[in-house]
């Protein structure tokens, strides 16, 4: 029976071979001390017996067994040679009561090169044992700012903490991301009980990710889809799950997976109508009116980001009073915003926009379980097919709001108060840094934070001393404060200069005009299904209003960069752009594209400050800055 195990085995192995030299990849097995003689500067840690996920095990430490086998660990020699006569004997011992003597195996970059026991792995492998106990000593390559270094540093921090090593991610912060997943603080070592539960779960989702197609997705890791998952339902939800249950949540997200994997982001930069397709409207028409609902994180009365929201859906309102009606809920949060969107689908709501970024997943969660219910999110950059997202080009009106400032300092010194530091929030500041260098290269922009915990901005601010400050971009009027937008301080009071606008009502009448005419549901590409709508200034959804005593020259500068960024003939983000660290990010005569705009996590070279890192924010900042951030 183990001869008829070596042939089949040798079959695949073969089979893989020949694929392999078609594609012009290497057949054979990686070897570890060819990859080390190229890295060269590195350092070996002994990590003891540890256990060995077997598809993680690539290779063979040095050259001598490494052309046994086809690159998938199956053996390619002659079933009458020594090799294969050793091969069947550990195929009679793994079915007769299992191989049971660890192996010798070095770790690289999380993945794992054979020293001794090489046959046993590929015994192992063909019977599609899950793991193997090894001995293990870890390559520490030297650190750098290399991608794939940073995460794997990354994993070891986590593996030091866990002692798992089954789950990789594709991009940096993951690791961290899902330490506070399983509710452990930062430097929090795992239990017994918390390793058996994850490796559970994991495992569950692996082998339904797999069984599904996820082993053939690009671009992804299995961790990656998990981590996902993971968050968009609860971890300790997910643990309560049935096995029925949690396979069909699996199933009904394996297109989010398959879109995460091809990175293809719609991305809607203008309001261009189509030709309205009866056959393809997403209401049928009828006299019941459209409901509509929106979702506040804050109250009008609190918030100014609310509060320009609810100037939008009263818009809606009066310029569609035939067609629709609308509701607001307020003062929602994470722990209550699956349940407040449950009530407007249960209150018969058709569309339901969700405000804030911090109601992403809840919104996609909903999204996924109502596919008859419109729901939008107000954020950027979300790979998701069955929810689509808005937001507004704020760095447009941020450009000119840094030129009236370049212009108007008498001191060079600018304060510039973020709030949190997620997609979109570090473009408006890279802006307003390169409209200030176009006016006035020797002026400094100072970065303050508001969500920073244990700070006193007014304090700060006082000890910066600047005269120019870009502060919230609007206020209340309940608030009764002048300290909003962009303005200049002086000992007894400040000037507002300018104020840069949402027009979210304009926002919402396109997006609801598009809805009722059926050019919405038209909008889908056959091929590209995440849409995401950024419009800005040519599309009338931002603005900038400025003082009327200001110097001729600066209102004139006002309407020129106005004028020219609506008609497309100027981008703020064109030309030579050096960031802190004197790296050019940008080039003579280029202009960045959307997406590096949007994900940009670095700072212009005339900012003074960084980017905080999670643990620095306050405790309300913190969700919004997990699902949203680029993981500082």
């Amino acid at each position: 029976m183990s001869l008829i195990d070596y042939n089949q085995a040798a079959k695949l192995g073969r089979k893989d071979y020949q694929s392999k030299l078609m594609a012009g990849k290497s057949p054979t097995l990686e070897v570890l001390d060819d990859i080390l003689h190229i890295t060269k500067d590195y350092r070996e840690v002994p990590l003891g017996l540890v256990q060995i996920p077997l598809d993680q095990i690539v290779g063979t430490k040095t050259v001598g067994r490494s052309t046994s086998f086809s690159s998938n660990f199956m053996p390619i020699l002659d079933s009458n040679s020594e090799f294969a006569s050793k091969w069947i004997q550990l195929c009679a011992s793994q079915q007769e009561e299992g191989i049971k003597d660890p192996i010798t195996a070095y770790e690289y970059m999380n993945k794992f090169y054979v020293l001794e026991g090489n046959k046993r792995v590929s015994v192992l492998k063909y019977f599609d044992a899950v793991s193997i106990m090894g001995n293990v000593i870890r390559i520490m390559p030297k650190k750098t700012d290399d991608l794939d270094v940073r995460i794997y540093y990354e994993y070891v921090d986590f593996y030091n903490l866990s002692e798992i090593n089954y789950i990789y991610f594709s991009k940096t912060g993951c690791f961290e991301k899902l330490q506070l997943l399983v509710k452990k603080d930062a430097e929090e070592k795992w239990s017994s009980d918390d390793k058996m539960n994850f490796r559970s779960l994991y495992q569950s989702f692996r082998t339904e990710y797999i069984k599904l197609g996820g082993s053939q997705l690009e671009h992804i890791t299995c961790g990656d889809a998990f981590l996902f998952f993971a968050d968009l339902y609860g971890y300790n939800d997910l643990l309560a799950k049935s096995e029925d249950e949690f396979k069909e949540l699996v199933s009904l997200n394996y297109k989010e997976f398959e879109l995460m994997s091809k990175k293809e982001v719609d991305l809607r930069l203008t309001a261009s109508p189509k030709k309205p397709s009866v056959l393809s409207k997403l209401i049928p028409t009828g006299t019941r009116k459209l409901k509509v609902a929106f979702i506040y994180e804050k109250t009008s009365l609190s918030s100014s980001w609310t509060y320009s929201h609810e100037l939008g859906r009263l818009h809606l309102e009066e310029t569609f009073p035939e067609e629709i009606t609308t509701v607001f809920y307020d003062n929602i949060d994470t722990h209550n915003i699956d349940e407040t969107i449950e009530d407007a689908i249960d209150d018969d709501c058709d569309i339901i926009f969700t405000t804030s970024p911090a109601f992403s997943q809840a919104s996609l969660k909903a999204a996924l379980a109502h596919p008859k219910i419109t729901i939008l999110n107000c954020s950027l950059h979300n790979h998701h097919s069955s929810m689509r997202t808005y937001y507004s080009r704020m760095h447009e009106a941020k450009f000119i709001m840094g030129a009236v400032s370049g212009a108007m300092t008498e001191n060079d010194i600018i304060c510039y108060i973020g709030d949190y530091p997620i997609y979109g929030t570090i473009a408006n500041i890279n802006a307003f840094a390169l409209g200030v260098k176009m006016t006035n290269p020797r002026a400094k922009i100072h970065l303050l934070w508001s969500c920073l915990k244990d700070l006193n901005i007014e304090q700060k601010i006082n000890d910066i001393s600047p005269d120019i400050v870009s502060d919230k971009n609007l206020s209340v009027p309940e608030a009764g404060t002048r300290y909003y937008g962009l303005y200049k301080r002086y000992p007894d009071g400040i000037w507002n200069l300018a104020i840069p606008v949402y027009h979210w009502g304009r926002f919402y009448e396109q997006l609801i005009r598009a809805m009722l005419d059926g050019t919405w549901k038209s909008d889908d590409s056959k091929n590209v299904k995440a849409i995401n709508y950024w419009w800005g200034m040519a599309e009338n959804t931002i603005d900038v209003i400025s003082s009327q005593w200001l110097p001729e020259g600066i209102k004139r500068l006002i309407e020129l960069l106005s004028k020219t960024i609506r008609s497309g003939d100027f981008n703020p983000f064109s030309g030579v752009i050096y960031s802190q660290d004197k790296t050019i990010r940008n080039g003579e005569n280029q202009t960045l594209a959307p997406d590096d705009i949007i994900t940009m996590d670095w700072l212009s070279d005339n900012i003074i400050g960084e980017i905080p890192v999670i643990d620095a924010l306050e405790d309300k900042a913190k969700p919004v800055a997990i699902q949203q951030g680029f993981n500082k």
